[in-house]
């Protein structure tokens, strides 16, 4: 078993930034990948970002390209997603997860969750 426990959320003005980090515990050695998703009110859970523990390969969702950065700390087991740039748009509750073996943009493709942290942003 592995347990996420992400920080970071807040309610932010439009164009500020947020960092939000994810702490994993538990079996970690076998992480493959960890990635970050979101779910907006009355909307499905969309991937934001992925990261390959091992190499440090990023992926991120059109929607935050060159706005977010995904990056880890493997002493810390941590992961961080720095948004930038935020918009209205990006208000959501933000998962962390961890898998990602087959796949990395799917919610299936994590079978590790931690409980979210809100982000909020105001126009």
């Amino acid at each position: 078993q592995v347990q996420l426990v992400e920080s970071g959320g807040g309610l932010v003005q439009a164009g500020g930034s947020l960092r939000l980090s994810c702490a994993a515990s538990g079996r970690t050695f076998n992480t493959y990948a960890m990635g970050w998703f979101r779910q907006a009110p009355g909307k499905e859970r969309e991937f934001v970002s992925a990261i390959i523990w091992s190499v440090g390969s990023t992926y991120y969702a059109d929607s935050v390209k060159g706005r977010f950065t995904i990056s880890r700390d493997k002493a810390k087991n941590t992961v961080y997603l720095q948004m930038n740039s935020l918009k209205p748009e990006d208000t959501a509750l933000y998962y962390c997860a961890s898998g990602g073996r087959i796949g990395i943009y799917r919610t299936t493709d994590y079978p590790y969750w931690g409980q979210g942290t809100q982000v909020t942003v105001s126009a």
